[in-house]
């Protein structure tokens, strides 16, 4: 195991608490308008599942998105994220940092957040693990300490939040539940 590669796990399980930007990271990016202008959303149910066995594991997950939606709010309620741990049209994601350690009560050294494009830059250059889905800019790619092999909305998320689980050390008892 390479340097890098040890000190991205040693970061990972010290994770506390994983941000997640949503359009590009939790979805494929499209934005979707129905003939009434409600907008809609995909989300991927791997991911959604990889973010419950987080949650179960203690660990906490939060939303920082420049957007926001009703469907995303939905989706946080199906997956059981708290209200309080959700930072939608958020301008400059860094700026609440502050806010988003006050109210988790994780310190930014203990984050980890996800993020694809050009706003996402300032909270990475922030936080303790920042990492970029396979598709992002190059600029954000070029920031993250991390990249997924798998593109936003397509397992990017359940992929993060396997590697947190194994450098914990407990993905096995996890797999175990469901054999």
């Amino acid at each position: 195991m390479t340097n890098k590669a040890t000190a991205i796990d040693q970061q990972l399980n010290r994770t506390k608490l994983l941000l997640l930007d949503v359009d590009g990271v939790l979805t494929n990016g499209s934005i979707i308008y129905n003939d009434e202008g409600i907008e809609t959303k995909a989300f991927n149910v791997k991911d959604g599942l990889g973010l419950r066995l987080l949650m179960e594991a203690g660990i906490k997950v939060g939303i920082a998105t420049g957007r926001s939606s009703e469907a995303l709010y939905k989706r946080c309620r199906d997956l059981k994220i708290k209200k309080e741990y959700i930072f939608d049209n958020v301008k400059d994601k860094a700026a609440i940092l502050d806010m988003i350690a006050e109210q988790t009560d994780v310190s930014s050294e203990d984050m980890a957040f996800i993020g694809d494009d050009l706003p996402d830059i300032s909270m990475m250059k922030k936080i303790g693990l920042p990492i970029a889905v396979a598709d992002a800019h190059n600029t954000v790619i070029e920031h993250a300490a991390m990249v997924t092999e798998a593109k936003g909305g397509k397992g990017a998320v359940r992929e993060v939040c396997e590697a947190i689980l194994k450098a914990r050390g407990i993905w096995k008892d996890i797999l175990e539940k469901f054999l």
